[in-house]
């Protein structure tokens, strides 16, 4: 899933299918799926299900299948679906999904000389901690510069030259491909050790 057209945790919803994004309809889509929506993009509790108008309409295809979550899955394609919405839903795109879900942080960049730029800390078990920077490279930079809307990444440095972070270290050796949304979706040698 992805939300267009906002922020990373806002925007209209949209579900990869047969490697086309559809826009979903919000005649059927209820608290229970946005909660999943939200925890799957890694994002905080669902705020609001917005007008049509809130976000940029695309001509995306429209998703025909109703979603029916019951809240506590971690990702959408875990819930049930049914085959095709009854005649009692309109399903144009002015009944987009369109999303709003709290941002949570989970990765900052500290003793930098811009918010964009600093040694990657990670928030985990309610502390920062540190990401190890041995395997470190322009694709982990990628996801951490994706995850804080601050473009691409122009250069990645080791701590001695930026500054060192505080706290444990949460993260060794993370594994991303670069096309993932946020860090703690990366692959890692270890998490959480200390």
């Amino acid at each position: 899933v992805r939300l267009v057209g906002g922020s990373r945790c806002s925007g209209r919803l949209e579900i990869l299918h047969d490697q086309t994004w559809m826009s979903v309809c919000g005649a059927a889509f209820d608290q229970q799926d946005a909660e999943v929506v939200c925890r799957e993009l890694d994002c905080g509790a669902p705020v609001q299900v917005l007008g049509a108008a809130a976000f940029d309409k695309e001509d995306a295809q429209m998703w025909t299948q109703e979603i029916q979550c019951r809240g506590n899955e971690s990702q959408i394609h875990m819930c049930p679906t049914s085959f095709k919405f009854t005649p009692k839903y309109n399903c144009s795109h002015k009944n987009n999904v369109e999303l709003l879900c709290t941002e949570i942080i989970n990765v900052r960049l500290v003793n930098g000389n811009s918010p964009c730029s600093g040694t990657v800390e990670v928030h985990h078990r309610g502390l920062w901690g540190r990401v190890c920077d041995i395997g470190w490279d322009l694709a982990d930079a990628a996801v951490v510069c994706r995850e804080l809307d601050c473009g691409e990444p122009v250069d990645s440095v080791s701590d001695a030259q930026v500054g060192l972070g505080s706290g444990p270290i949460w993260m060794n050796n993370p594994m991303c491909t670069g096309f993932e949304s946020t860090l703690k979706k990366c692959g890692s040698v270890a998490w959480g050790f200390q």
